[in-house]
């Protein structure tokens, strides 16, 4: 399954993600026809609308944009570390052959024997590998709850600078928490949290899942220094490497 990557704003490269939650940013308006994307075995980024008969995006339309200079073709990113796992698996003791036995029944016992070793071998190893896609799946969804708040992010720190305190739900250009659902998002908070920060706190929605569902995630806006903080009540491992505890 290719992964892929894409420039928001066309400078900083956000991923990697699966094909589907392209689709989704751009259905959801969060990227457009123009914006940079690249993918696995892709030579160079390119606009989103170069792969739109890939995604299945018919629809997709603008007019192609070159390469950015300060955006160079980047590299696939290195696979991940896979645990090998060794199992030792001891050599059965010889069958004692009865007196006349012959060369097939040997042949069927030993194929037998083999065949129960790689079961045993592969169901370890789907025990490993299962967990680990969970785990990726999930992180997934909360980096596309990240990037789906990207853009409030710029209006709430826009209206603090101009009206001098933090903007809440109802303000102009600010709808109300359940307006915001999307996808894994069930409604946005805006206003003043904990430590007296401006921000904004996303409540997910993910029936069947407990790992995520009805957990939140916060980011915070400091007004001195103009800079955001993610944090979460999600386990660290399903979670963007900027927004763990």
């Amino acid at each position: 399954m290719s992964q892929w990557f894409y420039a928001e704003g066309n400078r900083e490269r956000r991923g990697p993600l699966p094909a589907e939650n392209i689709v989704e940013l751009f259905r959801s308006g969060r990227i457009a026809a123009d914006t940079l994307v690249w993918r696995e075995g892709a030579e160079h980024w390119q606009p989103l609308q170069a792969f739109a008969a890939e995604l299945g995006l018919p629809d997709v339309s603008g007019p192609a944009v070159p390469v950015p200079p300060a955006l160079p073709d980047l590299p696939a990113p290195p696979p991940p570390a896979v645990q090998h796992v060794h199992v030792a698996v001891p050599n059965p003791p010889p069958a004692a052959v009865r007196q006349g036995l012959s060369g097939c029944a040997i042949v069927g016992i030993i194929v037998a024997v083999v065949g129960v070793i790689l079961l045993a071998v592969l169901a370890i190893l789907a025990a490993i590998a299962y967990p680990k896609y969970r785990e990726y799946t999930l992180r997934s969804k909360t980096s596309m709850v990240q990037a789906q708040l990207g853009a409030l992010k710029g209006e709430v720190s826009a209206f603090a600078s101009e009206h001098e305190r933090c903007p809440v739900n109802g303000d102009a250009g600010f709808g109300s928490p359940e307006s915001y659902e999307d996808g894994t998002i069930a409604e946005v908070r805006i206003g003043r949290f904990d430590g007296g920060h401006c921000g904004l706190e996303a409540r997910l929605q993910a029936p069947g899942t407990p790992q995520l569902d009805s957990k939140a995630i916060w980011l915070d806006y400091d007004t001195q220094t103009a800079t955001w903080k993610c944090r979460s009540d999600v386990a660290d491992n399903y979670l963007p490497t900027d927004c763990r505890s």
